[in-house]
């Protein structure tokens, strides 16, 4: 294994103390001009470079903010992270990004390395519904920020969309175009936001004068496009056919229009899809599809920023106070849900 150059080298090259290059790292204007020239050029020569873990182990102090979402494959899930790293960078600190792939397993090993890099804060979206992975972590005494998720006590921030709101713009929209058998495609049911969607849309049933049995659930095990086109699939196989569909995200919505597709099922003459996230793809699909728009960027840049603020609020002359942000959805209208003509 090739030797890792430490300050130790660079002295012994230098002729100089180690006190002397740390000096001329951290302090140069302290150091002579003739030694300090000395010192960097045995730098240059060896190719030193300094640890910037240690360097913040002893100040106490990391640069560096984790990230633990549900699925990177997710475009939302990426929106989120690039608010997130602009207020970091902003703040001149870096993001380490983790996916937890909505294994409750994964997530805990992630936040088991967050802990042992002493990282500066976490901001996660839980993927585990019983909150195990959350009160182990709080132990370790870092401070977090939930994301796309509403923090149940005072013991953290978190930032969020209502979700209720978003399910009942998803099927208000589809209830006025008409529609008055749903099927509701809804991804793992333990997952808060798939719960809080679907009573969003059995809400908006109820303001019409309709009954619960109006909205048909077909859960998935995912919220990926595979998941989605299983849902098409069985949606197909179904004796009475729902009209329209409302979907818990748009991978699954995009997953449904392509099942449509291969059978042959006119989108949205024969079935009207709407989705939720309003991820770029929603709008280039083939038939552009209806989304309810989730604000991601700005969920993830206000997430950082208050987790900033935590972190800072030793020295800050106001003490931080824990809340919960509630950003509101918005029901972007295409092609996939329009009556027919």
């Amino acid at each position: 294994m090739a030797h890792s150059v430490g300050i130790k080298d660079v002295a012994r090259v230098a002729g100089v103390s180690v006190g002397t290059v740390s000096n001329v790292i951290n302090r140069p204007d302290t150091v002579a001009s003739e030694t300090r020239a000395r010192v960097l050029s045995a730098i240059d020569r060896l190719g030193y470079v300094r640890s910037e873990s240690a360097r913040q182990l002893r100040a106490g102090r990391s640069r560096i903010m984790g990230l633990l979402v549900l699925d990177m494959g997710n475009p939302f899930f990426v929106d989120v992270a690039r608010g997130a790293e602009r207020a970091a960078r902003d703040a001149g600190l870096g993001v380490m990004v983790c996916n937890s792939a909505q294994s409750p397993g994964e997530e805990a090993e992630y936040l088991s390395l967050f802990a042992e890099q002493r990282v500066r804060g976490v901001l996660f979206t839980p993927a585990d519904a019983t909150g195990r992975n959350i009160e182990a972590f709080r132990r370790h005494g870092i401070p977090f920020v939930l994301v796309d998720r509403v923090a149940e006590g005072a013991t953290e921030c978190s930032v969020s969309v209502d979700d209720v709101a978003g399910g009942a713009l998803a099927v208000r929209h589809l209830i006025d175009a008409g529609h008055r058998s749903i099927a509701y495609v809804s991804g793992p049911p333990g997952l808060n936001q798939v719960r809080d969607r679907r009573t969003g849309a059995l809400n908006a049933l109820a303001e019409a004068g309709l009954g619960a049995d109006c909205l048909r659930e077909l859960p998935t095990e995912r919220l990926d496009v595979a998941a989605g086109r299983d849902a098409g699939a069985r949606l197909l196989g179904l004796a009475e056919r729902p009209t329209a569909v409302f979907c818990a995200n748009d991978l699954l919505a995009l997953g449904v229009l392509q099942a449509m597709f291969a059978a042959g099922v006119s989108v949205p003459d024969d079935l009207a899809i709407v989705g939720y996230d309003d991820i770029e793809f929603a709008a280039a699909a083939a038939v552009p599809l209806t989304s309810v728009r989730q604000p991601a960027v700005t969920m993830g840049a206000l997430a950082a920023e208050l987790l900033l603020e935590e972190t800072e609020s030793e020295t800050a002359p106001v003490p931080h106070e824990h809340r919960s942000v509630v950003l509101q959805p918005e029901l972007v209208v295409r092609r996939s849900s329009l009556p027919p003509r």
